[in-house]
């Protein structure tokens, strides 16, 4: 079958994240996006297996109704805790006399790499970047075909935590789903913002801002170098927000979505919510939004570029905001006040533009990156359903049932009657 169905399944900082999305003749096509608000995960860490299991299972079932097919397989996004990585010179020699180079050849040291191992508290995710010296020339593209008697692969793996991967794993599996391979949010990320081919000649710093924490990624030579965490997350720019009005998360939220500039003298004395709770009426103005969140945000940017000032410093660097948090249209505003360049990226995926499904879009594209060597033919659906779906939806389009002519058809010889 050469259309590909991918499910990516993120379970991010206080929400289940997925998204469906089909691949075709190197097109990808977005056909779900469930998202399922859940307590049970804070920020990295899962604090209520049995919620977290329940979501999962709330947002494939929901998605699996309006597809028609099963979902039996996600590609399985973790966060990037304690992340290492090791570079390999692997050898590879040509012994069956072909002298050419085939698939199971790149397959032997792609195996033989990642047999390594970077200690107990840790498990092999992600090839961070794959080389191949061959007859003295260096490429990133497979050598399958070039005639010679050996070749070198330069690997760079990428490892993270082992605990964090078995716990996330765990609930996976207890929604009944299998795992059709695991990838670090941030590296999927960086995949989709294209961080990860930007920064062949500058250092790429990408922020994945979301409730409780921002995460900080590095990307350098088209690697992934290493990953911070900052446990202060657009929920510590809202704080007081709540605390002098007394609103919910997602309500300042939305006022942060929607209702104020970064430019203070843009902010007028208009009243932009409002909101009778019992006796107590709450109004407020643009003005008064900034002026309870924009010193946080502020702050939150000082501490940034004092973290990130060494990287800066050492040369050319650009900052990408990502994540749930990236959605507030104020960081556009407020792109000048990094020590860097700065971008808020922004989805062009019809179907997904948002800053929360980033690393959810990105996934497929690492999956299939790397699948070049494993060749895996494995999709996420049944695939008998899938083809019976297409083949209903080819089925119709030829009849015409549920097309335009036929409705119109169907309109005018009801007005006949």
């Amino acid at each position: 079958m050469s259309k590909k169905v991918y499910a990516a399944i993120e379970l991010a900082d206080q929400e289940v994240r997925l998204v469906v999305m089909e691949i075709f003749e190197s097109r990808s096509n977005i056909l779900r996006v469930e998202r399922v608000a859940c307590s049970g995960i804070q920020g990295n860490s899962i604090v209520d297996e049995a919620s977290v299991v329940t979501a999962i299972r709330e947002a494939t079932k929901s998605a699996q109704a309006a597809l028609g097919y099963r979902i039996e397989r996600v590609i399985l996004l973790i966060p990037a805790v304690n992340v290492k990585h090791s570079s390999q010179k692997v050898h590879v020699q040509i012994e069956d006399g072909t002298r050419t180079v085939r698939q199971f050849h790149i397959q032997q040291g792609y195996q033989k790499a990642i047999q390594k191992k970077m200690g107990d508290d840790v498990e092999y995710v992600n090839p961070n970047k794959i080389t191949y010296l061959i007859n003295g020339s260096e490429t990133s593209k497979l050598p399958k075909g070039e005639e010679c008697n050996d070749f070198y692969m330069y690997v760079d793996l990428l490892y993270a935590s082992k605990e964090t991967i078995f716990t996330f794993a765990r609930c996976i599996e207890q929604a009944n789903l299998e795992i059709l391979d695991i990838c670090l949010d941030v590296f999927a990320m960086g995949e989709e913002t294209a961080a990860l081919q930007q920064s062949i000649d500058r250092s790429i710093i990408q922020l994945s801002i979301e409730e409780s924490h921002t995460e900080l990624a590095l990307f350098m030579d088209q690697k992934l170098m290493s990953v911070a965490d900052l446990e202060k997350g657009f929920g510590w720019l809202i704080e007081p927000l709540k605390e002098k009005y007394r609103l919910s998360s997602e309500i300042c939220y939305r006022l942060l979505q929607n209702v104020f500039s970064g430019k203070e003298e843009e902010n007028s004395d208009v009243i932009v919510y409002i909101e009778q709770k019992e006796e107590n009426r709450v109004e407020i103005s643009a003005k008064e939004l900034a002026e309870v969140v924009l010193p946080r945000l502020k702050e939150w940017i000082v501490e940034i570029n004092t973290a990130c000032d060494p990287i800066v410093r050492n040369g050319k660097t650009r900052y990408v905001l990502t994540g749930k948090g990236s959605n507030i249209p104020v960081l556009k505003d407020m792109e000048t006040s990094f020590n860097a360049e700065a971008i808020v990226y922004e989805p062009s995926t019809i179907g997904a533009r948002d800053g929360a499904l980033i690393a959810d879009l990105g996934a497929a594209y690492v999956w299939q990156d790397t699948n070049r060597i494993r060749q895996d033919d494995r999709i996420s659906v049944n695939n008998n359903e899938l083809e019976a779906s297409i083949d209903s939806i080819n089925q119709k389009a030829k009849d015409g049932d549920g097309g335009f002519t036929r409705k119109m058809k169907s309109v005018i010889l009801s007005d006949k009657d």
